[in-house]
């Protein structure tokens, strides 16, 4: 009773002073009630005392005092040093709390009651602890040079369904590790809505799944910080319904699958619920290894845009093919990766992928290039399953096989602007490829490929912009419908017979149509020209050997048309290409150069004279000179004609 008294006797001075604070401490955990605010105290039968609606046992107090510290509103302080921790809460929100501490594990389970977001404060170091939250209200939850291990499981567990912002303290950096066995399903686990802002860092190390796990969608303001993954057994990042990057920087290595893994959750008829990417800034660095991984993977479509600041996305993967069971076909790694489709209005794009099959950009629907920069390099050779690896491609279903692609799209293809560079080294390499047609409407696209710089399975349309392309095994710009040039810049280089700069698919009856733009197409032949009077614009075509650095002027009278200089050399003994067989297409035959023309100042049935060796300045475009200035003609090769389409017009 003399306890009881004395404790209440606190309570009273406290509650008759300015400025103070009634700190009550059961275990490891304080609750502080400034006294302004502690009201009417209820002591009921020897045993429980209530404060602002929080009943405290009176067996489980271990001690109460009074001092002049602030109180941090709506808002939980957990301290951790060693195996301990201090948990200080703020009185006026605990009737809504169930707080548990044991030693440096925390659990915090909000009522459904409670309708004031609260803020949990984490600091300090532990080597074997963690955070638990679960509730119905959102909540923001603060690190603040936390570095946090947990040997039993996740060091931050929170089960809470809604949206949960968390904070990156200004200047500081926190590091949260799990442990190498357990049931959770990562370092980092929320239920709900992830919101990230807050300029400092943040490391995680994914020990047993995921580094960070995300039932729901996770969204990085523009002032958000650093995240950093060094480590993951399967995902850097595993998110449902959808990931925004606003700001901050992401840099993932060291992971066992995909960089980033956005799916569409199950059982959800969320608007929201889409399964997308969506970049409006920052940067994001991955870096993966496994076999058939992804950088950066979405079940919904991608857009990558310029909102407060041009992202920028750096991804590289080096992990192989392999044969996939459930889909019943092999599969490779991508950087880029969506199952639907991909727009792109803004940002710097560096992709590379040197495994076998790996590409630089794979969507399984539309891709829209509007603008940005990107870069690809693929390096990896063509992936084969199992004894298929010894038969000729020609013999082989593709279920069977992956060929690196610098950017592969089973839809449309649609560019617009923008600068796009791809390499492509390995066997089969190609630039890109549209399973559908492809519109290139502007923007620069430059390509060095092993297979075709761009393929696609149906129509393509050039319309617009400056294009170059140069293959070493295939066609420049092979198309398997028509290939309609109506106002690009073209340079294209194909290796020898029966390989071409321009490619259209004759065999069904397919061919070239010239309406705009200046175009120089060369390789070892010349299929698909033009059969019919769609095709309004003048060409000349020339056979020969011409050296690597050659400038060839075409003329009509003293009239330039245009200059080239050679940026590859062909010759009558075979060219540039290298013998085939095997997996490589189209043979071993070779044959001397073959070189169509196209431009507005051609006109039908005129006489030109193409010379070599000339000297000429002014702007070109990979050695093509529009409007050349000369300053010498050099020597007579070959007298043409230029034609606008015939019937006959076939290699």
């Amino acid at each position: 009773m003399k306890r009881i008294q004395i404790l209440l006797f606190a309570l009273l001075i406290a509650a008759g002073m300015n400025a103070q604070t009634l700190n009550v401490v059961i275990g490891e955990v304080t609750y502080a009630i400034p006294a302004e605010d502690a009201g009417d105290m209820i002591y009921s039968d020897a045993t429980t005392l209530t404060i602002l609606n929080k009943v405290y046992t009176l067996a489980d107090i271990d001690s109460m005092y009074v001092d002049a510290s602030d109180v941090d509103e709506n808002a939980v302080n957990v301290v951790y040093n060693g195996s301990t921790s201090a948990v200080r809460v703020d009185g006026r929100i605990a009737q809504y709390l169930t707080v548990t501490a044991s030693g440096a594990d925390v659990s915090i389970a909000q009522s459904d009651d409670l309708a004031t977001e609260l803020t949990y404060n984490l600091s300090g170091t532990s080597t074997d602890g963690s955070f638990y939250m679960s509730g119905s209200y959102k909540a923001t939850v603060a690190l603040n040079g936390l570095t946090l291990t947990n040997a039993d499981g996740a060091p931050i567990d929170i089960q809470n369904g809604k949206r949960i912002n968390l904070e990156l303290v200004d200047g500081t950096t926190s590091s949260l590790t799990d442990c190498s066995s357990g049931s959770q399903k990562a370092c980092f686990v929320c239920k709900g809505h992830l919101e990230v802002d807050g300029s400092g860092t943040l490391n995680i190390a994914g020990n047993t799944k995921h580094a960070m796990w995300v039932k729901e969608y996770v969204q990085l303001k523009k002032g958000a910080g650093t995240i950093n993954i060094t480590s993951a057994q399967n995902d850097g990042i595993n998110c449902q319904m959808y990931y925004q990057q606003n700001g901050g920087t992401v840099t993932i290595s060291g992971v066992g699958d995909d960089g980033i893994q956005c799916d569409v959750k199950d059982d959800d008829d969320d608007e929201d619920n889409t399964g997308e990417v969506i970049m409006k800034g920052g940067t994001l660095n991955i870096t993966v290894t496994a076999t058939a991984a992804k950088g950066l993977k979405s079940e919904g479509s991608m857009t990558f845009n310029d909102g407060k600041s041009t992202p920028v996305v750096n991804i590289t993967t080096t992990g192989g093919g392999e044969w996939d069971d459930d889909d019943s076909e092999t599969k490779a790694s991508s950087c880029i990766s969506s199952d639907a489709n991909i727009t792109i209005d803004a940002g710097t794009f560096t992709l590379k992928s040197t495994g076998a099959g790996g590409k630089g950009i794979k969507a399984d629907s539309l891709l829209t290039i509007n603008g940005g920069t990107i870069s690809v390099t693929t390096t990896g050779s063509i992936y084969m399953y199992g004894n298929y690896s010894s038969q000729n491609l020609d013999n082989v279903d593709s279920k069977y096989y992956s060929s690196p692609k610098g950017i592969k799209v089973k839809g449309n293809v649609v560019i617009n602007d923008g600068t796009i560079t791809v390499a492509t080294s390995g066997t089969n390499g190609e630039g890109i490829e549209s399973k559908s047609e492809m519109y290139v409407n502007g923007g620069t696209i430059e390509i060095s490929a092993y297979d075709d710089c761009l393929n696609s399975s149906s129509h393509m349309y050039l319309n617009g912009g400056k294009i170059y392309c140069t293959a070493e095994d295939n066609d420049g710009i092979d198309s398997n419908g028509n290939l309609y040039l109506a106002g690009s810049t073209v340079v294209a280089y194909g290796t020898s017979a029966p390989e071409c700069g321009l490619d259209a698919n004759e065999e069904d009856n397919y061919s070239l149509y010239f309406t705009g733009g200046v175009v120089v197409g060369v390789g070892g032949s010349q299929s698909s020209l033009p059969s019919n009077s769609s095709s309004t614009q003048a060409y000349v075509t020339y056979s020969g050997s011409v050296s690597n650095g050659t400038t060839l002027l075409l003329r009509n009278g003293s009239t330039d048309i245009l200059a080239f200089t050679m940026g590859r050399s062909y010759s009558s003994g075979g060219g540039m290409r290298a013998p085939g067989g095997g997996n490589q297409p189209g043979g071993g035959s070779s044959g001397s150069m073959n070189m169509v023309i196209s431009s507005p100042n051609l006109t039908k049935g005129t006489s030109y004279t193409l010379y070599s060796g000339a000297s000429v300045s002014g702007d070109s475009w990979h050695g093509l000179y529009a409007s050349p200035t000369v300053s010498s003609t050099g020597s007579t090769l070959s007298t043409l004609t230029a034609a606008l389409y015939s019937s006959s017009s076939r290699r």
